[in-house]
């Protein structure tokens, strides 16, 4: 069975990226301080990153520019905020990262779900 991208992509977002903001929106302030300095450092290249492909796929005229904007509305400023209040960080910051977890894990399954259908043999 032949997969691409996308599929390596919902499966990167099932298995390490829904679990982190998962743990991190369940431990809350119990969270290691290490992993606080890590949300930080990938809010900023989550922000970067998203930024260049937003810029190519305006470009581009895509219809999937929106993912990006979500990346960087949404995404990387709260990872920027957890990273640097840490332990301080208000609850709803918690709250928020939990509703994207769930979102995360549901939106990558259901396309998990599409992609092994679209090349089921």
């Amino acid at each position: 069975m032949k997969y691409d991208q996308h599929f390596m992509l919902s499966l990167f977002h099932i298995l390490f990226v829904a679990p982190l903001l998962l743990f991190v929106g369940f431990q809350r302030a119990n969270t290691p301080i290490w992993l606080y300095y890590t949300l930080l450092i990938l809010g900023i290249v989550i922000l970067l990153y998203h930024g260049m492909r937003l810029s190519i796929r305006l470009y581009d005229n895509s219809g999937y520019a929106w993912v990006n904007l979500i990346h960087i509305l949404f995404v990387a400023p709260l990872l920027i905020y957890i990273g640097y209040h840490k332990k301080e960080t208000s609850r709803s910051a918690y709250e928020i990262t939990l509703i994207l977890g769930f979102a995360a894990i549901g939106y990558h399954l259901f396309s998990l779900v599409r992609n092994i259908e679209i090349h089921a043999e």
